[in-house]
């Protein structure tokens, strides 16, 4: 199997947010994704190029355009989702993005309509049928094939400091899970989902993904779902760890810290430099922590097994990368991090707001709807 990787400019961004529709008046899903899009086609029958159906009728994905920083395509997003509410508004119909809905039930979702879908649920079954998850996704363009596996392996370290940032799925099915990202753990049920292997060569990828064919495992490589992988058909390696982030600020903070990391690499790369990895049980660990604990997970640093709280070592990431932040013009979205760590994520403004509200469903509602507010504003917002 011969896996051709496409010509990319260095350290280009593309972002992919996945947004759940909700009702207006209740905060449940809303089966409307396959309308959304069909709305928004062109008289000719195509489609709008930045909006796309996504595995369940509730969702659709925003896309960017390939840019070279994080604000404009930010920029791109932002007009995507103006667009998107000129459908969703006279629906009745709002948009949301966290990990997970809080108090939806999986069971009554439906799948979009696509025969890769089916395949997923037909495989997978319960485990396929409970992926009522949302997630952000960021390209970051590599010119050189033979960097790719070495930065994926050291993005592997800086995993939990992505995942405890993001985090924004405390409640599922409407119960509190005591996990920051139940996400993390939801997604990695599926097959070929989860951690990358630690390829250290192009030509072990290539064996691998020729044995999965060749199995029935995956239909293409597309069906590789990792949360750090190459995407050969852009030239890119995409960054999968994030969950849904709930307003574009935040968005922005995440998506320059993920290109500043790339670059950062790249760069030790070009001078000759050691890439920091990490044993593949470490990584493991560390992917744990970050989901249950969020920003008070204690992760492990290095191969040696030295461990730091994340939000210090977060801290001490945004140090070293403000120089590369500088390079690429994202200096302003990378400061957004600091903003994350002085506030808190996602997750604990949702069991805050769940909190102030009494809990249960009351309090779940209360969740969906301040997280329809977050979208709206472009920020976080007070849980009070």
């Amino acid at each position: 199997m011969v896996l051709e990787f496409a010509v990319s400019q260095r350290s280009t961004v593309g972002l992919e947010w996945e947004l759940a529709l909700v009702d207006a008046d209740s905060g449940d899903m809303r089966q409307a994704g396959p309308a959304v899009v069909q709305a928004l086609s062109s008289d000719d029958g195509g489609g709008h190029p930045n909006v796309h159906p996504e595995f369940l009728r509730n969702t659709v994905e925003i896309v960017s355009g390939v840019a070279q920083n994080v604000a404009v395509a930010g920029a791109d997003l932002v007009d995507t989702l103006e667009a998107v509410r000129t459908v969703t508004d006279p629906m009745r119909v709002e948009l949301v993005s966290a990990g997970t809905h809080p108090f939806s039930h999986w069971g009554t979702q439906k799948v979009t309509d696509k025969e890769r879908y089916h395949t997923v649920v037909d495989r997978a079954q319960m485990w396929g049928r409970q992926m009522l998850i949302y997630g952000v996704h960021v390209h970051v363009g590599i010119e050189d094939r033979a960097k790719v596996l070495p930065i994926i392996r050291s993005l592997l370290v800086y995993y939990p400091h992505l995942l405890a940032l993001s985090a924004s799925s405390p409640f599922f099915d409407g119960r509190d899970t005591g996990y920051a990202s139940m996400r993390a753990l939801l997604f990695q049920q599926l097959p070929t989902a989860g951690l990358p292997y630690q390829f250290e060569t192009w030509d072990q990828l290539e064996a691998y993904v020729d044995d999965m064919l060749h199995t029935g495992v995956i239909d293409g490589f597309n069906d590789v779902r990792w949360d750090v992988r190459p995407s050969p058909r852009f030239g890119t390696i995409e960054v999968r760890v994030s969950d849904g982030t709930s307003n574009i600020d935040e968005l922005l903070a995440l998506a320059a810290l993920t290109h500043c990391l790339v670059e950062h690499l790249s760069t030790l790369i070009d001078e000759g430099k050691p890439l920091p990895t990490m044993p593949q049980w470490f990584v493991q660990e560390n992917k744990w922590r970050a989901a249950r604990y969020g920003m008070d997970a204690i992760i492990i640093l290095d191969d040696a097994g030295n461990e730091e709280l994340v939000t210090d070592a977060t801290r001490q990431l945004v140090a070293e990368l403000e120089p590369v932040a500088a390079r690429l013009g994202c200096a302003a979205e990378l400061a957004g991090v600091l903003g994350i760590l002085d506030h808190g994520a996602s997750y604990q403004r949702q069991l805050a707001v769940a909190r102030a509200h009494g809990g249960g469903q009351d309090g779940l509602e209360a969740v969906v709807a301040h997280l329809v507010a977050e979208l709206r504003a472009g920020h976080p917002l007070p849980t009070d």
